[in-house]
């Protein structure tokens, strides 16, 4: 097989910057689940969930609020017991965001385990061991805050599955340093009443007042309350301050207020999309009588609602457009950015240097006593970049063993993917799909071809909606459809992914490999 052609760049299937001083909602069209974001000089850092998946932790970087491309991520596995499978919907959630004393610090909840806390002189890394500084179980979605005097305090939420409460607002006092609690904490709000299923907080001070953004109401069709006060423990004043109205925005809350060089105000925050993920939006944002009002405010109702296109933000300068890094030639000496495996991973998994230019993915044995592919670790896959796109990858499948098979998966609570597969007859391109994966259903098989030449491109559409079209080529130039349309649709807490394996019967050693040229979105 010959070495790959460069090829030009392809269109990219979604910018935000329309190019014209103006941008388009979601900024991000990616599954960035409950973000925070800040503003360290001239630039804009953006955390997010990354709940059961590895690296850990995304950190994406911003000059703009518009255009973002992934910076790293601050853990390479979790350190926990456990996760070395998937644990769909456990994790990391919620983190915070936020620069003191001269360091970045990351706080999230894990919902099992307790509150953790990290730090670093830059976004980039190397970040500290993660540090608890609280074991609690239901505990979630903390944010610190250090006053004026230096105390330092920290809000959480908590998780109705854990505790059985989902409408309070605890608040702690908390060490300088961040490192431990200093009391179980005070509940300072309880919105039973008026906004159930309160969580998420950010807490800040502006003009002597104390805020907690905080979003209510669930995440499709919930909304964005602000609670104020002239104490840091209360009582606090609450006011929606943004709901989805007449837009199709649905959900728009759980986010981050942060200041431009300009001093104009803007808030981030997530829209649920289903099979797409939690995709970020970016709202402008004013002061009024000391309530912020976000989005275009609706007179009538005394409210924000979410905008689709505005102006881009005044920072002082213009940037160059760019989006989420997704395409990869395999020509880097790690893995790029973008990629998460399903799990904890090992490098015994990968080799980018055996063959270089090529991503090697050595067979790893499905786990015991699973009936799907819903608790395999070594899925290596990538958010939905895009509401329409394409995803094309060249496979050699030629160093496969007995019984292994190496392609495509797009994978949720549903999943489907489109494989090569050594058999004793040969090589077998078989397309499967897997209905309900998380209640152990069993893969079904919806159509295979025998006549294989040296290599397959392998190629998935995923048109509006979400439904994704599986082909193959050996030329390149056909692409022949293999079985049934499928609808993609989310994980736990996460949205569908698309991506690349190589798995072994269960229990069969790890021998064989496929290699894989590149990974084209167009």
């Amino acid at each position: 097989m010959n070495k790959k052609k460069r090829q030009p760049h392809p269109q990219f299937p979604w910018f935000a910057d329309t190019g014209d001083g103006n941008y388009r909602n979601p900024v991000i069209f990616g599954d960035y689940s409950d973000p925070d974001v800040i503003r360290h000089g001239d630039d804009f850092y953006l955390v997010a969930s990354s709940f059961h998946c590895a690296p850990g932790l995304p950190i994406l970087h911003s000059k703009d609020l518009v255009n973002w491309q992934i910076l790293g991520h601050v853990f390479q596995n979790y350190p926990l017991p456990g996760f070395e499978l998937p644990q769909h919907g456990n994790g990391v959630w919620a983190p915070s965001l936020r620069f003191h004393n001269g360091e970045f610090h990351i706080f999230f909840g894990d919902p099992d385990a307790g509150i953790f806390m990290t730090k670093a002189r830059h976004p980039a890394g190397p970040w500290q061991p993660l540090h608890l500084v609280h074991k609690a179980r239901g505990w979630i979605d903390p944010c610190p805050f250090w006053d004026d005097d230096g105390s330092a305090y920290l809000v959480h939420a908590w998780a109705k599955s854990r505790s059985g409460i989902k409408s309070v607002l605890n608040i702690s006092r908390m060490s300088p340093d961040g490192a431990q609690l200093l009391d179980e904490g005070k509940r300072v709000f309880d919105g039973a009443i008026d906004h159930p299923t309160i969580e998420g907080p950010k807490l800040y001070k502006r003009n002597g007042f104390y805020y907690i953004f905080a979003p209510a109401g669930g995440v499709s069709e919930g909304w964005q309350a602000v609670l104020r006060s002239s104490h840091i423990f209360g009582p606090y004043d609450d006011k929606i301050v943004l709901a989805q109205g007449a837009t199709e925005i649905n959900g728009p809350h759980q986010g981050a207020w942060v200041e431009t060089q300009s001093g104009e105000s803007w808030f981030l925050h997530y829209q649920d999309r289903g099979a797409y993920g939690r995709l970020v939006h970016l709202q402008p944002m004013q002061w009024v009588d000391d309530w912020p009002r976000i989005g275009g405010y609706d007179e009538e109702v005394g409210r924000g609602e979410p905008v689709a296109t505005f102006k881009k933000p005044n920072v002082g300068n213009s940037y160059p457009v760019c989006t989420p890094q997704t395409s990869d030639e395999f020509d880097a000496d790690k893995l790029a950015v973008q990629w998460q495996w399903n799990a904890n991973f090992k490098d015994t998994w990968f080799s980018l240097s055996e063959r270089p230019g090529w991503l090697r993915l050595f067979s790893v044995p499905k786990p015991d006593k699973t009936a799907n592919l819903w608790h395999l670790p070594n899925f290596l896959l990538q958010k939905f970049p895009a509401p329409e796109f394409t995803v094309t990858t060249k496979l050699d499948f030629s160093n496969l063993s007995m019984g292994e098979r190496a392609g495509l998966v797009v994978t949720g609570l549903d999943y489907s993917n489109i494989a090569v597969e050594r058999t004793a007859d040969g090589f077998r391109l078989v397309k499967a799909a897997c209905k309900d994966a998380d209640t152990g259903a069993d893969t079904s098989v919806e159509g295979e071809v025998r006549r294989l030449g040296d290599f397959a491109l392998l190629r998935v559409k995923v048109t509006s909606g979400g439904e994704c079209h599986f082909s193959y080529s050996n030329d390149g130039k056909k692409f022949t459809m293999v079985g049934k349309p499928f609808v993609a649709r989310e994980g736990v807490w996460v949205g569908a992914k698309v991506g690349l394996y190589c798995l072994s019967s269960r229990g069969a050693p790890e021998s064989g490999f496929a290699d894989f040229d590149w990974f084209r979105f167009e």
